[in-house]
Formats: C-alpha cells, sequence, structure tokens
C-alpha cells in the first residue's frame, strides 16, 4: 500500500497535474478540431513551462541549500517554489490568452495560479495539500468543459473517473502521513474553487 500511495503521488504531482489538464482539454473538448501538431505542441509547451521549469528551479534551489528537501514536506520551505510555480501558471496562461486559445483555458492556469497563491499563504501556519489543489483544480476543470458543453464526447466517465483519481491521491496523501485528512480537504477545496471560479470569468 505504501508503494502504491508513493507512486500515486510522483505521477500525480502538482507539477504534471496541469499537463494532464491540457491533454484532456486538447483531445475531449472542440480543440480537438485543431491540427494534432497544434495540439502536441501546446500539451508539450505546458509540460515545459509547468513542469520543467518549476523542477529546475526547485533542483537550483536545493543544491544551492536554499531547501533541504527537495520534495518541498516541510512546508516551511515552500514559499520561493510556490512562488515560481506561480510565475510558471501565469506564464503558461498568458501564453495561451495570446495564442487566441478559448478563455476558459488560460483562466485554467490562472485558478491554478490562485490557488497557488492561497496555499502559499496558508502554509504559513498549517501546511495544506498541494497534491489535492491540483487534483481539484483538474476536476473543476472537467467539470467546467461538462457544465459549459465545451465537451465532443460524453464526459461522464472522464468526470467519475477524475474525481476517483482524485480521491485516491488525497488517500494516498493521508496514507504517507504527508498530510490530514482536513489539510487534504481543504486543499482540494482550493483547488477546485479556485479553477472553477476563474474559469467562469468570459
Amino acid at each position: 500500500m505504501k508503494k502504491i500511495s508513493e507512486i500515486l503521488s510522483a505521477v500525480f504531482s502538482p507539477l504534471l497535474v496541469p499537463t494532464y489538464g491540457m491533454v484532456l482539454a486538447a483531445f475531449l473538448t472542440i480543440l480537438r478540431m485543431l491540427p494534432s501538431n497544434l495540439l502536441w505542441t501546446a500539451i508539450g509547451i505546458t509540460f515545459v513551462i509547468t513542469c520543467l521549469v518549476p523542477v529546475s528551479a526547485i533542483v537550483a534551489l536545493y543544491r544551492s541549500g536554499v531547501i533541504k528537501d527537495p520534495a518541498l514536506n516541510n512546508r516551511t520551505e515552500r514559499f520561493i517554489p510556490y512562488g515560481v510555480v506561480v510565475l510558471c501558471y501565469l506564464g503558461c496562461g498568458f501564453f495561451f490568452y495570446k495564442a487566441s486559445a478559448p478563455f476558459w483555458l488560460p483562466m485554467f492556469f490562472a485558478g491554478g495560479a490562485l490557488a497557488t497563491v492561497i496555499s502559499t499563504v496558508v502554509n504559513c501556519w498549517w501546511k495544506i495539500s498541494a497534491h489535492a489543489a491540483a487534483m481539484g483544480g483538474l476536476v473543476a476543470l472537467v467539470f467546467r468543459i461538462v457544465a459549459s458543453h465545451y465537451a465532443l464526447f460524453n464526459m461522464n466517465v472522464w468526470l467519475s473517473g477524475v474525481i476517483i483519481v482524485a480521491g485516491l491521491v488525497m488517500t494516498a496523501r493521508v496514507y504517507l502521513s504527508r498530510h490530514t485528512l482536513w489539510q487534504v480537504l481543504a486543499g482540494c477545496a482550493n483547488g477546485f474553487l479556485c479553477v472553477y471560479l476563474m474559469s467562469m470569468i468570459n
């Protein structure tokens, strides 16, 4: 069970979830009508900006001694890395905005940035879950796609699947003693509300 929890935590790292969201948006919504090479380029850009850049920054901070744990399990070491993540989310959202993507797509990244800002502030006093926030944001994205009829397919299975995976990831974080139940619930609510509400802006 511990190994499974560790795998879930790694596969659904907060730095990978935006890319998963972009994949879902690219192939399950009206964006699918675009040329496939354009969609894969968008996915690649998302991965570089929201994953590779923050990971590189975290590694640099670790090697320079600014942080002692690259996994950021110590909440007091999260301020600078989270700041980098916020900038990356905003940068990615701005890129898609300038690329004339449907407005809900850049607002997905803006919602992620807002959730990260809130997590950063809360972490000054309490260790809120970033994994849960990311998964809550992913659920919100799929829910928004369903509610706004952006999907090209029946999304019931996808929505159910994302909710189940979110629950598994949150359970894994509690099982590994990285967070309490309330910390993952608060994180999920934070991510869901920020992404869902931001994606409502037209």
